[in-house]
């Protein structure tokens, strides 16, 4: 599967089929509606995902400059403004908030506690360990969207897949912000499984640019590769971060593609393609009337490898054959 920018592009209305829930609602082409993005990145950084999003929303019949006005605020990867962002973008008489990940799930919920204001988030870590939702099934309240699901299961095959491509791996470095709760439970999940995989984990945390650049001085002198795990910051950084480990000569993985895309060795995880265009599908339903309570926050059903062979030509890796076999796409 290959992930492409893409751009919102003005379609013709498409007839879809919607449901299992169905909903009555006026025809898009009649009607003009507020919706209210806060983008946990900055403009430059934008995950191309989020391209899929705008252009199924488009062929949803929701255009931007036709029927759709945008309220847009950016968090520029810091995790700390999006408590006054929600709130701000919500001050625009909006019908939806739409956002993703989980620092902004948080926020958002909060911001509209007392509106009501309907949520869809794209992508987030687990919203019930997190106190966002009662339940996946049930969510209730006014928010619903896409949970990655990168349970423990994800944290052996991310130790897996290096050791297939690291010969006599022993010391691996996890390059984390503890601010993001998500990755903080992915490192349960990690040190969990490296004992018995007879590996060592050395974890190393880090919450702005010049911590990660020192995250990989540190695992240069120490350790044979590296977990890269995601949050706003290191997707922010994505192609310095590649950069980063191309020039300390350190092969890793990374849990989303866009890393990859960016000049990474490996990834492994969600299908962000995916996430974002059913949330682009969740935002139509609640346009057209349907209520978020009754909407379930959905896991990936698609999980992709993708590996870069310019990355590993550049490290002086051979990728295994059976690596190449199981991946999803091979960047050449």
């Amino acid at each position: 599967m290959r992930l492409v920018a893409l751009a919102v592009a003005v379609l013709p209305l498409v007839t879809t089929a919607l449901s299992p829930i169905a909903v009555d609602a006026a025809d898009p082409a009649n009607r003009r509606v507020r919706v209210g993005v806060v983008y946990p990145e900055s403009r430059s950084s934008v995950p191309p995902a989020v391209g899929v999003f705008w252009r199924r929303l488009a062929e949803l019949g929701w255009v931007e400059g036709r029927n759709l006005v945008v309220e847009s605020r950016w968090a520029d990867g810091r995790a700390d403004r999006l408590p006054a962002l929600m709130p701000e973008v919500i001050g625009q008489d909006i019908e939806l908030l739409v956002t993703w990940t989980t620092p902004a799930a948080v926020a958002a919920k909060a911001a509209t506690a007392a509106t009501g204001t309907p949520v869809v988030v794209a992508v987030m870590g687990d919203p019930v360990a997190t106190g966002i939702v009662a339940s996946l099934a049930r969510p209730g309240g006014n928010l619903t969207g896409l949970a990655l699901g990168h349970d423990q299961t994800f944290a052996g095959k991310w130790l897996q897949i290096l050791q297939e491509v690291v010969p006599r791996l022993a010391n691996v470095a996890v390059i984390f912000n503890p601010d993001n709760q998500p990755a903080r439970k992915q490192t349960e999940g990690l040190r969990t499984v490296s004992s018995s995989l007879g590996l060592k984990l050395r974890f190393i945390e880090v919450r702005d640019w010049t911590q990660i650049e020192r995250a990989f001085a540190m695992a240069r002198q120490n350790d044979q590769a590296f977990v890269m795990l995601a949050d706003a910051l290191s997707m922010r950084y994505r192609g310095e971060i590649a950069a980063l480990a191309a020039k300390a000569g350190i092969p890793g993985i990374y849990v989303l593609r866009e890393f990859v895309d960016a000049g990474g060795l490996i990834s492994y995880g969600a299908d962000n393609n995916a996430l974002f265009r059913r949330a682009a599908e969740y935002a139509d339903r609640i346009l057209r009337g349907a209520q978020p309570s009754d909407l379930p926050i959905e896991q990936p059903t698609k999980i992709e490898m993708v590996v870069n062979l310019k990355a590993a030509e550049a490290l002086g890796l051979t990728i295994p054959q059976s690596i190449l076999l199981r991946a999803d796409e091979v960047i050449r």
